[in-house]
């Protein structure tokens, strides 16, 4: 567990993506409620659930975009009861009913953000901002990994999924994007926000200067 801010944590765990270590970050957001967002599922164990139940009452669990079902299933088992949020038909992915992510639960008014990124219905991302700390979490939008990979994981990651450099958009993400106009009207109004850190589903957490580094990494791929 990395403590990243006051009522902010993640977690991380191993994922293999064609053989590269992806990995997966587990985002846990306490709420001044006490009430904790679990973002994005994993294979936690009963250590893992014993220390997020430490840190607050776990209320939502929420997976934010089409693709990340991997461990859906899991997730909800591991908190049995809990509403679960997902994007518009990720109910029919892994088969058990989601409410919405938007709106988003008024107990998260004014310390949580939501916003779908439109233009890409084979993925229907959507971004969280937690206001109090300034973060941004995404899933796919955007990966950070270490600049000194080697191996398999930098041939795949710099010639199959077309990262240049770090934050960067895969090249599988950017064919998703099906309205470039209405996508990039989206990430125009993420940008808008007051934001530093980011938080990416896979990767290094990017501490610092996240707006300037996220404009960099979509006027990389094309979308800015």
């Amino acid at each position: 567990m990395n403590e990243v801010a006051p009522g902010l944590w993640t977690f991380h765990y191993p994922l293999s993506v064609l053989g590269t270590n992806h990995g997966r970050t587990v985002t846990v957001i306490r709420l001044d409620s006490g009430k904790l967002l679990v973002h994005s599922m994993a294979p936690f164990t009963s250590a893992d659930l014993g220390t997020i139940r430490g840190l607050g009452e776990p209320a939502w669990l929420a997976e934010v975009m089409l693709l990340h079902d991997t461990y859906a299933k899991e997730g909800r088992a591991a908190f049995p009861g809990l509403p679960f949020l997902g994007p518009p038909g990720f109910e029919k992915i892994v088969g058990f009913p989601i409410i919405p992510l938007l709106p988003a639960p008024p107990e998260w008014e004014g310390q949580l953000r939501v916003i779908r990124l439109a233009g890409a219905p084979r993925l229907e991302e959507h971004l969280v901002l937690h206001i109090p700390s300034r973060t941004l979490i995404v899933a796919d939008l955007v990966f950070n990994f270490r600049p000194d990979e080697s191996g398999w994981n930098r041939f795949f990651h710099r010639h199959i999924a077309g990262f240049h450099r770090y934050p960067g958009m895969s090249r599988i993400f950017k064919w998703c994007v099906a309205d470039p106009s209405a996508f990039r009207a989206s990430v125009e109004e993420v940008l808008a926000w007051d934001f530093d850190r980011i938080i990416p589903g896979h990767g290094e957490i990017i501490g610092t200067g996240g707006k300037d580094l996220l404009r960099r990494g979509l006027a990389d791929a094309g979308i800015l």
